[in-house]
């Protein structure tokens, strides 16, 4: 009996994702977003040994999640299957130009939600854009063609969520080793 308690819980919050999925998918993905991408940057500042969280970074993460990491994989998502039906051709379609734009966008917004400049954000994401998108292809595409054949649509983006949680890790510390290398060493 000890053991339903957690069980109980677990399916009440599901059953509860589950309907607020439906009733407001925009609102529902974006919350779930902004923690997994807050959750995300703070298991990455824990692993690069931050002794001090790195409040900017957070926020920026959190942010970009609630804004975009929700709302935007929701349109594509809902959208693409009705211009296209082969998840071969969705596939392409979304490591060839979702996600080179995708990319683009969460660097440049990042560094801009932490308080840096056009100036500033831009240069990073000259810098770190190519790296980072390749890397995006080489760890990733497989994933989502799981995700694009295998997934009901309905929670393609969450699928999207919880590997862009791994994702944020692997961003939050490549985007953190790039600026501790541009740093004036003391």
């Amino acid at each position: 009996m000890s053991l339903s308690k957690p069980s109980e819980l677990i399916y009440e919050i599901i059953g509860s994702y589950f309907s607020r999925l439906y009733t407001d998918p925009i609102k529902t993905k974006a919350i779930t977003s902004c923690v997994l991408a807050t959750s995300g940057n703070y298991v990455a500042q824990k692993i690069m040994g931050a002794k001090k969280l790195n409040d900017d970074t957070l926020l920026a993460f959190g942010l970009f999640g609630l804004f975009f990491g929700g709302p935007v994989p929701h349109y594509f998502y809902k959208y693409i299957p009705q211009i296209v039906k082969n998840p071969l051709g969705i596939l392409l379609i979304e490591r060839l130009i979702y996600t080179p734009l995708f990319q683009s966008l969460s660097l440049y917004m990042l560094s801009i939600l932490e308080g840096k400049t056009h100036d500033d954000s831009y240069s990073n994401l000259k810098k770190m854009y190519l790296p980072i998108l390749m890397a995006n292809w080489k760890y990733l595409t497989l994933l989502q063609f799981i995700n694009i054949k295998y997934v009901p649509p309905m929670l393609r983006v969450l699928v999207v969520n919880l590997i862009g949680f791994l994702w944020t890790i692997y961003l939050a510390n490549a985007r953190e080793k790039k600026m501790n290398n541009q740093r004036p060493k003391k």
